[in-house]
């Protein structure tokens, strides 16, 4: 069991390495990929969808989470 919590938060930690990283490649870049100068808002636009990306492992991650206190505390 406890190899399992570790693989989930080394999964955790690389999730939010991820996320760390594109959202400083989307704050910090000048120009995208095709060419458009990026302004405050697009720079806004690109980060929710990046946000969305992310929140779907989230809920995973949180419902895996529950499942796994719910087993634990019936045994």
């Amino acid at each position: 069991m406890k190899k399992r919590w570790i693989f989930w938060w080394i999964a955790n930690i690389i999730w939010i390495t991820l996320f760390a990283v594109g959202t400083f490649v989307v704050w910090t870049r000048e120009v995208d990929g095709a060419g458009v100068t990026q302004t405050p808002a697009l720079k806004l636009v690109a980060f929710i969808f990046l946000l969305m990306a992310f929140i779907f492992p989230i809920i995973i991650q949180v419902v895996w989470l529950i499942v796994k206190f719910k087993i634990s505390s019936n045994k």
